[in-house]
């Protein structure tokens, strides 16, 4: 059972949305930033699975989006720091076990230029009218989520979530093989991450 936890902070109990409570703990270092991501995760919790063109529905908020993307003072450990917050907030409030699942998701993607970022392989895709298939590169991001639930399997939130191309952990399989998977989470991919 899950006892109820105050809002913090801007607007609490006036009608603060779901966003305003996941970012209020996040602190990009600069309120424009901050205020952008605010926008950009309204925006694509209105329309989730969609590009960012369709979420953002304007040319000049999809451009700001990516601008927003490309700034130094932004990562993934930034943007979830607020969610991460209010997840730890969730989990005080739970009574009882707090259940951490764990999974790894690969993102795969084509891309004109594969060296920019997570280039994995080349595929062969369909054949073409000479005979020839038809080649591409595919590319991709792993990510490593933890995520809280109570044992009834209500969601608290993440707990850890990481980011990495394929290219900054070669030889991965081999790794397994040799180590105690419980020590991973105290690898330095993990470190620092869990909030319990």
């Amino acid at each position: 059972m899950i006892r109820h936890v105050a809002p913090n902070n801007r607007g609490a109990g006036m009608g603060q949305s779901w966003v305003e409570t996941e970012t209020s703990g996040c602190d990009l270092g600069d309120a424009r930033l901050n205020r952008r991501l605010g926008a950009m995760r309204e925006a694509l919790g209105d329309r989730p699975g969609k590009s960012l063109p369709t979420a953002f529905q304007d040319w000049s908020n999809t451009k700001a989006a990516y601008r927003f993307f490309s700034n130094g003072n932004v990562s993934e450990d930034k943007i979830l720091e607020g969610h991460f917050a209010a997840s730890a907030l969730r989990i005080k409030a739970t009574d009882g076990p707090v259940l951490i699942l764990q999974d790894t998701t690969e993102f795969s993607f084509k891309r004109a230029s594969p060296e920019k970022i997570g280039f994995t392989k080349v595929s062969t895709g369909r054949k073409l009218k000479e005979g020839r298939y038809q080649k591409h590169a595919i590319c991709g991001l792993l990510m490593h989520a933890s995520l809280a639930i109570t044992p009834d399997g209500l969601p608290l939130g993440l707990t850890a979530a990481k980011f990495w191309s394929r290219s900054k952990f070669k030889g991965a399989a081999a790794l397994k093989r040799k180590i105690n998977p419980t020590r991973v989470l105290n690898s330095p991919m993990f470190r620092g991450r869990l909030l319990c």
